[in-house]
């Protein structure tokens, strides 16, 4: 946007976007406000606008546009007009009135927070305006300035650096105690009427809890906080006592609580605020009870998370300080969340699942089975109250469906059962709920919670048990089709997690497999069913093979049973291990049949010319996975040298098909993404066989990829390079298909965003590049394209997307790494001097853009693979990267009395020294994040 716009043109726009009912015309003043938004014209517009005040609409868009110049494009404005700008917002802050949106108070609030962090000039802001504001008709959005200011330093949404934030902290403790005067005096001003009073009230307890957030409040005499003490005061609820229950008061008061325990996790030496927090917080036991008979749901949650946050800040000493016959005293904190997972409603039990799995990694950590033993009756009644809230309501008829909150639910159960299990053993646990099955009058619903619970230790139950799975796997066999079709369900998904147990019990098999078959038919129990088998069939296929053909018979017959084809490809993929480890001579056969049930429905609709439909047979996408999961499966080992592959015959029977498929479905990606799938693991089950399919597979992929550009048929590549590049017959044709994919690649590469825009053929194409390194070295390092390669991984190294991103570090790795390592091999020197040549060209600069792109670009969780080339470049030649790295340190930003996103030169000096001694990934890698925080 060249020119300002006039302000009726903008009210016009903002107009249409809340009330014009025509969809476009909504979509294309959405686009023109965006622009608007983005360009610098955008200041005065909001200025102007929330002067002018026209109309709320207009007012919000100024407010909100306002804020979002200020966090995402502060660096537009020159020093010289920050105080022009604050004075201004002051203003428009001091216009605030009582009929005010809240929407826009906060919005306004935001953008004063956000240039108070980015203006360092501005100092003791926070005491600025509460000497300007601090009168009653101000206390509101004050007391909200004061809320976000705090929360905006804490986010890193807005790109301070560590020194900035450092100063601005520094600068609220300065400040704390005048806030928590002022603070004080709101709740000593309003506590008297707190229903009255509640959004003032509310406010001042979560403004409180921002600053005590980022430990801009010293933690001494916290016990004697009139703010903390009104807190316990709003949560000790008792309706019999006439006080009236109000949320917004209790979620503030329950954030506060919950705010300074976890203050305790770094401030572990304020027993006064300890003992204070842990006495208090068990007072309110009865206000849970009374909040649980009145059926107020809401607060019986809050009560829970404060239990909970509680036990986890004490957790460690719960741990570490009980001892057999002397549990450490805050052991009766489990005890009041216990309480609190027996709660009618399932969502109270689930606040409570992380503090179960930090104890369970905390004494699976020390392994320490008579400290454990202390907690097995802990465990036990959370297993049994998990087990009552699995229960499915008794009037279903039918068994959850996906995406059912319940039946989430019910999977995070299964996960942390499996998480807690060895505590009590989980032997022991399945024992358990297989006893509470004999009790006289269990219901269905109450069967089939146990036997959900069985299944998430079923895996897990040693093969020695003789007593009950036994019984278990017999009453699954015999049970009456009449019974609840979701115990049923259930218990067919049971049989095949006792898949291992099953392995050692050969003898149960036969029935186990009879009975899967039979229940596959069986209306509802399909899905559980392949399931099941599945598992057995994967687990027990050295034992399973005289069944095969019944198998296959099956498999013939399976699209008549109305199961998902995600099931089905599960089945095609445990016969497939089956069929595997099956006499070589018996394979070929098997493996025939199973792939012709894919192929020859394919060949159909190819011929036919038949129209793809998505999800049904005229799909060749459902196809291709079925043989992708034969192809993957089939993995044959141990083949006398000389012998034919069994898989050979079949992979140069089912080629032609997949190269017809190539040809005629080469325009939707989908479609080949699946081929290129089957490719890829036909070219793993026999490649060294099977080369009579390369130079068409080859010609065929470069054809296309060069005018569809699909980035599978790169995959593909990588694939053949894998299997084929230490061939020396092959690592000729193979660097010519290389060289045929490099000009469309960059073609696409370097259009506007190019990179951007196509991160998957970034991954493939580097992923192809690696193999290439890794497989044929020499034949790599030698290639007349490894300079627009490596020039291209350097633009590369700055995208921000994982799979890409990893790629180009591995790319890198694996150049690097080749002039270091196979030292006695004869072509050593000679890669090492490549490696160097490469080096000495284009080291400086893939050391500056890799800093870089730590510092502006990527995020934190891509560090180690960056810190993984940083090692090799060191381990390489250290005092040549430590010069590189002193250079490319040099390019970034520096502190200066006008810039707050930098680091000074001490300290990128003290990073420099630090990381050319670093000697692992790991190490590095605290480096980078060093260096980062002093740019976010």
């Amino acid at each position: 946007m060249d020119q300002k716009p006039n302000l009726d043109v903008v009210v016009l726009a903002v107009t249409t976007l809340y009330q014009n009912p025509d969809r476009k015309e909504k979509e294309r003043a959405s686009k023109w406000l965006l622009e608007l938004q983005g360009s610098v014209h955008a200041w005065t517009v909001a200025d102007e606008l929330l002067h002018q005040k026209r109309d709320l609409e207009s007012c919000y868009f100024a407010a909100q546009t306002m804020r979002s110049k200020i966090h995402q494009s502060f660096h537009e404005l020159p020093i010289e007009v920050y105080g022009s700008l604050r004075d201004s917002l002051l203003e428009h802050f001091n216009q605030i009135t009582e009929d005010t949106s809240r929407i826009i108070t906060t919005q306004l609030c935001l953008a004063l927070a956000d240039l108070i962090l980015q203006m360092p000039s501005w100092q003791r802001a926070t005491l600025d305006l509460i000497n300007r504001f601090s009168n009653q008709s101000y206390i509101y959005p004050l007391v909200e300035i004061l809320t976000v200011l705090p929360e905006e330093l804490e986010s890193r949404s807005v790109r301070l650096g560590e020194n900035r934030r450092q100063e601005v902290l520094e600068d609220l403790k300065e400040c704390s105690p005048t806030v928590i005067e002022f603070l004080t005096h709101c709740c000593t001003t309003y506590a008297g009427n707190l229903l009255k009073n509640s959004l003032i009230i509310a406010r001042t307890i979560r403004c409180f809890t921002s600053w005590v957030s980022v430990e801009a409040v010293s933690l001494n005499r916290i016990s004697d906080s009139v703010i903390v003490n009104l807190a316990f005061q709003i949560l000790d609820f008792r309706p019999h006592e006439g006080k009236e229950s109000n949320i917004q008061l209790s979620d503030a008061a329950t954030d506060c609580i919950c705010t300074l325990l976890r203050s305790l996790e770094n401030n572990n030496n304020q027993i006064e605020l300890e003992n204070y927090l842990f006495n208090n917080i068990l007072q309110l036991e009865s206000s849970y009870h009374y909040s649980v008979a009145n059926e107020d749901q809401t607060r019986s949650m809050e009560y829970c998370r404060l239990f909970t946050e509680l036990a986890e800040s004490f957790l460690d000493k719960i741990v570490s300080s009980s001892a057999p016959n002397n549990m450490h005293h805050s052991v009766k904190i489990l005890d009041l969340v216990l309480m609190c997972v027996g709660h009618h409603d399932y969502e109270v039990a689930e606040i409570t699942f992380n503090l179960w799995y930090l104890l369970s990694e905390q004494l699976y950590q020390l392994s320490n089975n008579n400290i454990s033993d202390l907690f097995r009756p802990y465990i036990e009644r959370l297993i049994t109250a998990l087990c009552r809230h699995c229960q499915m309501e008794p009037d279903c008829e039918g068994i959850l469906e996906d995406g059912d909150e319940f039946k989430d639910f019910r999977i995070k159960v299964s996960e942390l059962i499996r998480d807690v299990a060895f505590i009590v053993g989980s032997t022991s646990c399945f024992r358990q709920m297989f006893l509470n099955l004999q009790n006289a009058g269990v219901t269905w619903d109450q069967t089939e919670a146990a036997l959900y619970i069985m299944r998430a230790v079923g895996k897990y139950v040693l093969s020695s048990e003789n007593e009950v799975v036994p019984n278990v796997i017999e009453a699954i066999i015999n049970i009456p089709e009449t019974t609840h079709i979701a115990v049923r369900y259930t218990s067919v998904l049971l049989l095949g997690e006792l898949c291992e147990w099953i392995e050692s019990h050969s003898q149960v098999l036969d029935p186990v497999l009879n009975f899967l078959i039979h229940a596959l038919a069986q209306p509802g129990l399909g899905a559980a069913a392949a399931n099941a088998l599945q598992n057995i069939c994967a687990t027990c296929s050295d034992n399973l093979s005289r069944h095969v053909p019944i198998l296959l018979q099956l498999l013939h017959q399976i699209d008549t049973f109305g199961i998902s084809d995600e099931a089905v490809v599960g089945l095609f993929k445990g016969v497939s291990t089956i069929i595997a480890v099956m006499p070589l001579n018996e394979i070929t056969p098997a493996m025939r049949e199973l792939c012709l049930m894919q192929v020859n429905p394919l060949c159909h609709l190819i011929d036919q010319n038949v129209s793809p439909t998505k999800g049904t047979k005229t799909d060749p996408v459902m196809w291709f996975d079925r043989l992708s999961s034969i192809l993957r499966h089939v993995i044959v080992n141990n083949i006398p040298e000389g012998e034919v592959h069994p898989c050979k015959p079949v992979i140069l029977e089912i080629w032609p098909v997949l190269s017809k498929a190539f040809d005629k479905y080469q325009n939707d990606i989908r479609i080949m993404e699946r081929c290129c799938r089957s490719v890829r693991f036909m070219l793993r089950c026999a490649s060294h066989q099977i080369h009579e399919v390369l130079q068409t597979l080859v010609g065929q992929i470069v054809r296309i990829y060069s005018v569809h550009k699909h980035s599978c048929f790169l995959y593909v590549g990588s694939i053949l390079v894998d299997e084929y590049a230490t061939d020396p017959r092959c690592i000729g044709g193979l660097i010519d298909m290389l060289q045929m994919f490099i000009e469309p690649t960059f073609q696409m590469l370097q259009e506007e965003h190019g990179l951007r825009n196509h991160p998957d053929t970034v991954d493939d194409f580097f992923r192809l590049c690696g193999r290439f390194i890794r497989r044929a070295p020499m034949s790599f390092l030698q290639c007349s394209a490894l300079v627009p390669i490596i020039q291209c991984a350097l633009l590369a190294s700055q995208l921000d997307h994982k799979e890409a991103n990893v790629s180009v570090m591995k790319f890198f790795c694996d150049l690097i790494n080749q002039g270091q390592t196979g030292q006695s091999q004869p072509d050593y020197a000679e890669r090492h001097k490549l490696v160097k040549d490469i080096l000495d060209q284009f080291g400086q600069q893939l050391v500056t853009s890799l800093l870089q792109a730590c510092v502006f670009y990527l995020q934190m969780y891509l560090l180690p693979e960056v810190s993984d080339v940083f090692v090799q470049l060191l381990d390489f030649n250290r005092t040549t990267t430590s010069k590189w790295l002193m250079n490319g340190l040099d390019t970034l930003p520096k502190r200066n009395n006008g810039g707050i996103m930098a680091a000074t030169p001490e300290q990128l000096n003290d990073l420099h020294v630090t990381f050319i001694r670093a000697t692992s990934s790991r190490s590095v890698t605290y480096v980078l994040k060093d260096l980062i925080r002093y740019y976010r």
